[in-house]
């Protein structure tokens, strides 16, 4: 959506690199702020409850397409859990953080895949987080689920904290859709005005 808007506009492809980029980068920042702000108001259960790292990640995949958004799901998880390890707590726990990056990178391609219908038509933001939920939450269980004998989680352990997600989950498949299509609004506006 965001690749339609800035050629639209004519802009040159090493400044759509910049927007990108720069847009990326806020997102993935976003996605470190509002754990921390999440668990420093409901503590970790509330982290668990909410999935406030997801919101980000499933609005960088709508807005700026698989590959933008990839990057996106990939560097929130991991640059949460460089600052956070700074500051001497770790988020994600590190045991955690390979299926993280897994689950979110799968997020974030998924609803990418449907940049360009969203672009044309903002309804199609609910299909793709909704789609992109499921399938992000199916290769998490299911990584763990092949993994469990070498780590600590266990198939039935990351279900009870699917289910205990599941409001943080229905919140966002309407949240990040009203986001994107007030964004798509914007963008429109702005190329109407033209």
């Amino acid at each position: 959506m965001f690749e339609q808007a800035l050629t639209y506009k004519n802009i040159t492809a090493g400044r759509k690199i910049t927007y990108k980029t720069l847009v990326s980068a806020g997102l993935i920042a976003l996605a470190v702020i509002l754990p921390q702000i999440v668990h420093l108001a409901l503590g970790q259960p509330g982290g668990v409850k909410w999935l406030p790292m997801y919101l980000p990640v499933l609005i960088g995949g709508c807005l700026l397409g698989t590959q933008w958004g990839l990057a996106v799901g990939i560097l929130s998880p991991l640059v949460s859990f460089l600052v956070t390890s700074a500051m001497g707590s770790p988020m994600p726990m590190a045991a955690r953080l390979p299926f993280m990056v897994l689950e979110l990178a799968v997020f974030a391609a998924v609803s990418g895949l449907f940049t360009k219908k969203i672009s044309k038509n903002g309804l199609w933001a609910f299909p793709a987080v909704i789609l992109a939920q499921l399938c992000g939450r199916a290769v998490f269980l299911g990584a763990i689920a092949a993994t469990q004998s070498h780590t600590q989680f266990t198939a039935a352990m990351i279900w009870g904290q699917i289910k205990t997600g599941a409001i943080g989950l229905a919140v966002q498949a309407v949240l990040v859709p009203i986001i994107i299509i007030a964004l798509r609004k914007l963008m429109i506006k702005d190329n109407a005005d033209e």
